[in-house]
């Protein structure tokens, strides 16, 4: 079946960077949509990045110009770096791949970042 994991969340603080990673298995991986999004409390689960099979990328307005999305199709595996982080970055991050047969989501990794 497919599986993602994700892993690389913890706690940082206000200015650190970090990055998160998600494995693939149990499926190609190369023509498909891979995604980050987050959900923070008491909010609903929202858009970071996309990258496409072709490497096309796309951001949310509020991660622009700090958070990279990229792909390492032989690892099957996306990440996301994540710079200047930001209290308001505090959330579970979760990957998602946009399979022909539907979503499939990750267990969620936790990010916060505080003082």
């Amino acid at each position: 079946q497919v599986q993602l994991v994700e892993s690389g969340g913890g706690l940082m603080q206000p200015g650190q960077s970090a990055r998160l990673s998600c494995v693939v298995s149990g499926t190609v991986f190369t023509v498909y949509t891979m995604a980050w999004y987050r959900q923070a409390a008491g909010q609903q689960r929202e858009m970071v990045a996309t990258v496409r099979g072709d490497g096309t990328t796309n951001y949310a307005d509020s991660v622009k110009e700090r958070f990279t999305i990229s792909r390492e199709n032989t690892k099957k595996t996306v990440y996301l770096e994540m710079n200047s982080l930001k209290p308001e970055d505090t959330a579970v991050y979760y990957c998602a791949m946009d399979h022909i047969v539907k979503t499939y989501w990750g267990q969620g990794t936790q990010v916060t970042v505080s003082s």
